[in-house]
């Protein structure tokens, strides 16, 4: 029972790719640890600005493709410690000079690390915690080129959050804060602020093998200052909200999870590629 739960929560927390580390709730007791690899992709050819889509005669697109390794150790189930490397593979047509210039690069992004502080309260079948998770973004990533990976800053986040589980149904709603630092070549990319909201059933569970699915929707809301003009990366500002279905299936130690974020709404600064929708793959272990 013990492994279920953890994998269940190991699960739920995968949404907040952004702001707070996979796994930041799993597993439960001390010196516990786990790992997940999760593929992301999102990007589109709809140039937009503001909230309606233009002509695009030069051909601006934008798609991003990240393979993250994500951990977590508990020193006991009230306080552990998340990581996330990245590695981006990224691509766009930029308008150059009254041309639309094709630019490529890839490699290890900024590293995430997080120190998730809980409160669990608990009530028969049910339970629920109130989370604090301070975190700092490392510029591991390059931030040379026309097309960098990075824009070479500092920067810190804070997410507060509430999850809370039945047999049957588990929510989850988390506020996060993300403050960019300057970076390198006077690049600076603006500060962001959201709110993720999962809420999902657990309809089939099989006691003999510790296996079942999880069936859950996904709402993500999020507003991005705007870059300053000698930021290269692919920052843009405004504000978006995607939602989408999340399939999860486990087995004993193992999970896997598949998300669709379609866009509902997107208000973009001035001239932009769309973010499109986001579509996410992942598979993890626990110990």
């Amino acid at each position: 029972m013990r492994l279920s739960i953890t994998l269940f929560i190991l699960i739920v927390a995968a949404p907040a790719n952004a702001h707070q580390p996979v796994m930041d709730m799993a597993p439960r007791w001390a010196d516990g640890y786990g790992f997940q690899l999760r593929q992301v992709h999102f990007g589109s050819n709809d140039l937009m600005r503001g909230s309606d889509s233009i002509d695009n005669p030069f051909g601006i697109e934008r798609f991003v493709d990240t393979t993250w390794l994500e951990g977590v150790y508990t020193f006991d189930r009230s306080l552990r410690m998340t990581i996330k490397v990245p590695y981006i593979n990224q691509r766009r047509v930029a308008a150059i000079n009254g041309m639309g210039v094709r630019q490529q690069s890839s490699g290890i992004g900024d590293v995430v690390l997080g120190l998730p502080f809980k409160r669990y309260k608990n009530q028969g079948a049910t339970t629920q915690n109130w989370a604090i998770t301070p975190s700092i973004r490392i510029p591991t990533g390059s931030s040379s080129g026309d097309f960098p990976i990075s824009d070479g800053s500092w920067d810190v986040g804070l997410s507060i959050s509430h999850s809370r589980e039945t047999p049957r149904l588990y929510q989850l709603y988390d506020l996060y804060y993300w403050n960019q630092g300057s970076g390198k070549r006077g690049m600076r990319t603006g500060n962001s602020w959201g709110l993720d909201i999962n809420v999902g059933l657990h309809p089939w569970h099989n006691n003999e093998n510790n296996s079942g699915v999880f069936t859950l929707w996904d709402i993500s809301a999020r507003h991005d200052e705007a870059p300053n003009a000698q930021n290269l990366t692919t920052a843009s500002g405004g504000d978006r909200v995607q939602t989408g279905p999340v399939l999860v299936y486990y087995r004993q130690n193992f999970m896997a999870r598949a998300e669709i974020k379609l866009l509902a709404y997107e208000r973009v600064d001035g001239t932009s590629a769309s973010r499109g929708s986001e579509y996410s793959l992942a598979f993890g272990l626990t110990f």
